[in-house]
């Protein structure tokens, strides 16, 4: 029983004594404990002013900071200021205490053990390691799908939004596809699509991007990464899918809007990961068998022409209310049936025609109603018909030859650089002195298609879109046109046709080269005035004696070839006046020197050694 007590009593001793060694420690203790605690706030107020620089630096570059970091840096701030006043506080107390003569316990006490407690807290706060502090923010409408100005919804699209809503509201449908004619209002049914996914916040993003016949695929990653706010670091095409799989992995639920294919496209090569549950695609394109069959869509929905009711009231609203007068009427509701219910017809006819009196309404009434041939695949003779009917109707010769060349260049947008250049070595832009007023003329006719129809706003401010039906419009009408420009896909014939009587008359071609040899020894093209060849094979060989026929020609431009230039590549180009060679491997580029009529020369990303005295001779 002596023992049970003993043992018990030591027990209770154990527990007493612990607490009171405490105690006495925080009295003991005081000095180091203020003093640590002031080691330790310092040390914390460096970390916290050492991520404010980067946090500002951040907020300069137009960066979202995240939110974790601004907690942090809320944290800490707060601590910071509860241990100067604490520090304060504990300044004052020794103070009162007759100049430390005397020292109140009891003060002492509370203070310590507040101080130690203080320790504790900011030691918990301090140490953090931001890699990442911030994310890139979207540039105001890029990447972003927007209505076009002066949208209004038709009634007759209503039933296949609400399905495609209805598809996407089911997280077993990965892939939707939408379908229908060139022209027919494809885009701007899915741009509703992306608007209304928005408002009811069925994702937490909403990107789009434009693939179109020719697949570029840097760029289509480059407008998903743009909506993302991801900055690609990586050279590769691979590279930049793996980033770009991961960022859209770190998103809940995305929407992706893959606009105009004109065939299968693989999916990991974009960067658009197969197994994120929370990632829904929807493709369009005018054929249903490359959604169902190439893709593997699960649902696919039509895009219907428009009714008559809705295809008089757009006619109407763009081509204004005088085409409700008596006299006007029947001719203009003649017109109108000439553009089948589609959009695109009917918006770049009722512009062209718009405040024109009734002579010329029936003569374009006539110009429609011809029997037109057209070989160009996917587009009907009536779309034909009023897209060139619009061409018609521009006013004046620079214009229409803005438009033609625009139609020239490969699908996809068209960066506004690209024809400044070349329009200053054609001479298209009249009655001009300065580079600058060559910009001033081209921003001009750009605002002139665009109020046309013929161009489109693109998703960044350097670069307009032309409608892919429109480009095909404007490559045959180039072809029959005293232009005689002549484009070149990728196949197997270009030499046997740059061997006939149309490449001696030719005086504009646009040749995609990919997966080509080699080209002709000579390029018979007496006419020839344009010159673009593109696309991204270093083994394509190019004859020193290619460009000899070739004297008129005014603009040459080449990009991502590899060649070796020799005095015979250029002797014959004395009258060229642009020279783009951008993404090029070259030799030795001082013979350019020799062009003496050059007035643009282009070399962005090119490869090639540079001496002084290449240099000399370019200043001269």
């Amino acid at each position: 029983m002596v023992d049970i007590v003993i043992s018990v009593a030591a027990k209770v001793g154990e527990y007493l004594v612990a607490p009171v060694g405490r105690q006495l420690g925080y009295l003991f203790h005081y000095n180091s404990n203020i003093t640590e605690l002031q080691d330790e706030a310092k040390k914390l107020g460096d970390e916290r002013q050492s991520l404010q620089l980067r946090v500002e630096e951040a907020e300069r570059k137009g960066d979202k900071i995240l939110q974790v970091v601004r907690n942090w840096l809320t944290r800490a701030g707060k601590i910071s200021q509860e241990v100067e006043k604490f520090i304060e506080d504990e300044k004052n107390a020794k103070k009162t205490c007759f100049f430390k003569l005397c020292p109140n316990l009891i003060s002492r006490h509370q203070l310590s053990r507040q101080a130690k407690k203080k320790v504790e807290d900011v030691k918990n706060s301090r140490g953090r390691d931001f890699l990442a502090i911030s994310h890139r923010l979207p540039p105001p409408g890029v990447g972003s799908p927007a209505l076009p100005g002066g949208y209004e919804a038709f009634e007759s699209r209503n039933p296949a939004l609400e399905k495609i809503m209805e598809s996407l509201r089911c997280d077993d449908v990965k892939m939707t596809g939408v379908w229908g004619m060139g022209g027919v209002g494809k885009t701007t049914l899915v741009k509703q699509v992306a608007k209304v996914a928005q408002d009811e916040k069925l994702f937490d993003k909403v990107v789009m991007a434009y693939v179109s016949q020719t697949v570029h695929l840097k760029k289509i990653q480059e407008e998903i990464a743009d909506a993302l706010g991801l900055k690609f670091e990586e050279a590769s095409g691979s590279g930049r899918a793996g980033r770009l799989s991961e960022s859209l992995k770190n998103e809940m639920k995305v929407l992706i809007i893959l606009d105009d294919l004109w065939a299968g496209l693989d999916l990991a090569a974009v960067g658009i990961p197969s197994n994120h549950e929370g990632c829904q695609i929807v493709l369009t394109s005018r054929r249903l068998s490359v959604l169902s069959n190439e893709m593997g869509t699960q649902k696919n929905f039509h895009v219907e022409h428009l009714s008559v009711e809705e295809a008089w009231g757009l006619f109407k609203k763009t081509a204004g209310d005088a085409i409700e007068k008596p006299d006007l009427k029947p001719t203009a509701e003649d017109v109108l049936r000439k553009c089948g219910g589609l959009p695109l017809a009917i918006v770049t006819v009722a512009k062209a025609l718009k405040d024109k009196d009734l002579i010329t309404w029936k003569d374009a009434l006539r110009q429609l109603s011809q029997c037109i041939q057209t070989n160009v695949e996917g587009i009907e003779a009536r779309i034909f018909a009023t897209l060139e009917l619009s061409y018609k109707n521009l006013y004046g010769d620079e214009v229409k030859s803005l438009f033609l060349l625009c139609g020239l260049l490969d699908y996809g947008d068209t960066l506004i650089n690209d024809l400044f250049k070349y329009g200053v070595g054609l001479h298209l832009f009249q009655n001009v002195d300065t580079l600058e007023e060559a910009r001033d003329r081209l921003h001009t006719l750009i605002n002139n298609l665009k109020a046309s129809s013929l161009l489109l706003e693109s998703h960044n401010y350097d670069y307009v879109r032309m409608h892919d039906v429109v480009r095909e419009v404007a490559r045959a009408i180039a072809c029959k046109d005293l232009h005689r420009f002549v484009v070149r896909a990728n196949d197997d014939r270009f030499e046997e046709w740059s061997n006939t009587d149309e490449s001696k008359s030719c005086t504009g071609i646009s040749l995609n080269c990919r997966a080509r040899p080699e080209l002709p020894q000579v390029l018979v093209c007496p006419e020839l005035k344009f010159f673009l060849l593109y696309g991204n094979d270093f083994s394509l060989k190019i004859p020193n004696t290619c460009f000899e026929r070739m004297e008129k020609l005014r603009v040459l431009a080449m990009s991502n070839l590899r060649f070796r230039l020799r005095p015979s590549s250029f002797a014959s180009l004395s009258n060229v006046q642009t020279l783009c060679l951008d993404g090029c491997e070259l030799g030795d580029i001082a013979l350019i020197g020799k062009l003496t009529k050059l007035r643009v020369v282009s070399l962005v990303a090119w490869w090639v050694p540079i001496s002084n005295n290449c240099l000399k001779k370019w200043s001269n």
